[in-house]
């Protein structure tokens, strides 16, 4: 059974950095892609960033293109984002996605694609 487990959020200082973590355990196939969404109060959730198989390609939304780095290690079956000049708006629970389809730029931010998900993890960015 796939499951994935995010860590590393918590509350930091807007303009402050987290850094999350999601393991996934229990793949009986590779290769893979792996994704971040997030959802906020009230919201629908969003997709923030992507990474391929190889790490060769990587995808993010608009708003946190050049504060959002998304990277893995497929030794340890882990994906991560570093997420940099935090700010308000980016409260939001943050899950991990996986996907063993491939991912291009028309639909790495397509939910559906995503077969497997994490439970969440918080962050909080205070003003």
């Amino acid at each position: 059974q796939v499951q994935l487990v995010e860590s590393g959020g918590g509350l930091v200082q807007a303009g402050g950095s987290l850094r999350l973590s999601c393991a996934a355990s229990g793949l009986p196939f590779s290769p893979y892609a792996m994704g971040w969404f997030r959802q906020a109060p009230g919201k629908e959730r969003d997709f923030v960033s992507a990474i391929s198989w190889r790490g060769g390609s990587t995808y993010y939304a608009d708003s946190v293109k050049g504060r959002f780095t998304i990277s893995r290690d497929n030794a340890k079956n882990t994906v991560y984002q570093q997420m940099n000049n935090l700010k308000p708006e980016d409260t939001a629970v943050y899950y991990c996605a996986l996907t063993a389809r491939f991912i291009h730029s028309n639909n790495a931010a397509t939910e559906t694609l995503y077969d497997y998900w994490g439970q969440g993890t918080q962050a909080t960015v205070s003003s």
